[in-house]
């Protein structure tokens, strides 16, 4: 369903802007200025996966190290989603564009020169903060600015292709420079990137807003920080510290209790910052479900792909970056494809089609042999992976929005890029946390009767027990390492080869969920509205 557009000529026309420039440039700058931030944001996402290798043989990280610096952009970009939202809402989502823009280049520059991991988590996580304000917004500007149905399925397929393209450009932009310098010079030059999308955005962004209903919700907006954050935490530590530690135990208590406190609070709250009745709509509620499930299944499935490229094959930087372009490339190839279908058939097929087109490209990239490392190999499960990201991000938002009355559609673009970060965050966590556990357990086994000397056997023993099986798979131990290399290969490739299974059934629970709830028939060009936005 597709309700009115969140658009009032009036109130969208920007404090000081000329009388007599036309509506349609103002939405055409809106509408460049949203795209471009949304593709600044996707980028910082994106940017580690194809010189992850790099960063952990430059920086020396444990496994655990390693998901942090990808999953400390992606956590405040889950756990932030509905603050900021609600902070558009209220002061205008233009200041927010540019704001967030900012602080990500401040977080680009303590990357840019981080000499520990710890420095990088750092930058990542600013960064972070900076695109939990960015994908909101960026959203809610474009929804603000369609005044029809299908100015809308436009700018949505644009804000999409947007946000593919960011991921085009993160592993092209971080591979090329690499390949000829230090990782430092991909976060300076996607800084640099910030600070234009920033000053693009104070330019050409016409402000809109929509504080009727709206206030700062502190206790909801703590506790579902603390929630996640804890839940996050424990997923991330796991192999670590042990399940059964006190820290991950009591990380995973807290992310219940909150999670519990936050449905209470947001009960009872005047002005929540999430209306617990806009899960009472099917449609959104599934939508909600398909973000999680599915961008879990996605993420998680490209975070293996990296691993298998950069960590296990350690190919360079600019080779492991192509199979992530060909992944992104297919959206702006497709987006005129995006635009009829958005109009003409409805979110419930596009989820449908591209939901079980990821489920076949997670089948089939576990099938490729870890020692193919020839593109016309992994070719099919690439394409798959680019036509399932495609269909499911346009329509995904397009499901979430367009069921929601107008004043509502902020809060509903916030939670859609909550749901989507947190499933996007939970990806990288919960990949590398099955993964590294099996590899674990398959490499004390493999030690054990491995024949090695007492001394190289302790060697190995103490690195595994420090870093992991990724530090003993890349450390440089003289001859040991060549007597280690089968084993501790064969046991990360059947480690990320088994958690394949994981995030394919992922996907395959979120194109049911599609199916059960929005269909697979068409709906036409011209759906109904919902109730609550008709007069």
């Amino acid at each position: 369903m597709v309700s009115s557009p969140a658009y009032d000529p009036a109130a969208y026309d920007p404090p000081g802007a000329p009388s007599g420039k036309p509506v349609a440039v103002r939405h055409r700058g809106t509408l460049v200025a949203g795209c471009l931030a949304v593709c600044l944001a996707q980028i910082g996402l994106v940017l580690p996966a194809a010189i992850n290798g790099v960063i952990q043989r430059s920086l020396e990280t444990s496994g655990a190290e390693l998901t942090w610096i990808s999953d400390a952009f992606l956590v405040p970009a889950a756990v932030l989603a509905l603050t900021f939202g609600v902070v558009g809402d209220l002061y205008g989502r233009k200041k927010l564009l540019v704001g967030g823009a900012l602080l990500a280049a401040v977080g680009y520059l303590v990357s840019a020169t981080s000499d520990s991991a710890a420095q990088l988590i750092t930058g990542q996580a600013l960064s972070g903060i900076g695109a939990a304000a960015l994908f909101p917004a960026s959203l809610a500007v474009i929804i603000a600015g369609t005044p029809t149905p299908a100015a809308r399925a436009r700018g949505l397929a644009s804000w999409t292709t947007a946000l593919s393209m960011g991921a085009f450009i993160a592993p092209l932009l971080s591979g090329a420079v690499v390949e000829h310098t230090s990782f430092h010079w991909a976060f300076a030059a996607t800084g640099v990137l910030a600070l234009v999308s920033a000053a693009v955005a104070w330019r050409l962004t016409a402000e809109s807003s929509a504080p009727e209903g709206r206030s700062l919700d502190w206790p909801g907006q703590i506790t579902i920080a603390v929630a996640l954050l804890a839940l996050l935490y424990g997923i991330i530590q796991g192999p670590t510290d042990g399940w059964g530690s006190l820290t991950v135990v009591g990380s995973f208590v807290v992310a219940a209790v909150m999670l519990a406190a936050f449905i209470t609070a947001e009960s009872h709250s005047t002005s929540p910052m999430l209306r617990l009745e806009l899960f009472r709509n099917p449609a959104f509620a599934a939508s909600a479900a398909m973000a999680v499930i599915g961008m879990f299944g996605f993420l998680g499935g490209a975070y293996d792909l990296s691993i298998r490229l950069g960590v296990i094959q350690h190919q360079s930087p600019l080779r492991a970056a192509v199979p992530f372009l060909i992944i992104q490339a297919v959206t702006p190839l497709i987006w005129p494809l995006l635009v009829r279908l958005l109009q003409r058939v409805g979110p419930g097929p596009m989820l449908v089609t591209g939901f079980v087109s990821l489920t076949v490209a997670q089948l089939w990239l576990r099938a490729v042999p870890v020692h193919e490392t020839g593109i016309p190999a992994l070719l099919g499960p690439l394409l798959f992976n680019g036509v399932g990201f495609a269909l499911v991000v346009a329509a995904i938002t397009a499901a979430a929005v367009n069921v929601v009355a107008p004043h509502l559609t902020g809060m509903a673009a916030a939670t859609t890029s909550l749901v989507r970060d947190l499933g996007q965050t939970l990806g990288p966590a919960v990949v590398g946390a099955v993964a590294l556990a099996v590899a674990t357990d398959q490499l004390t086994g493999s030690l054990r009767t491995a024949s090695l000397t007492p001394a190289e056997h302790g060697t190995a023993t103490a690195v595994l027990d420090a870093g992991g099986p990724l530090a003993l798979h890349t450390a440089d131990l003289g001859p040991l390492s060549a007597k280690l290399a089968p084993l501790t290969e064969r046991a990360l490739a059947d480690g990320y080869g088994d958690v394949l299974l994981l995030t394919a059934g992922a996907c395959a629970t979120a194109a049911v969920i599609a199916a059960v709830f929005l269909g697979v028939r068409p709906r036409g060009a011209a759906p109904a509205q919902p109730e609550e936005s008709r007069s």
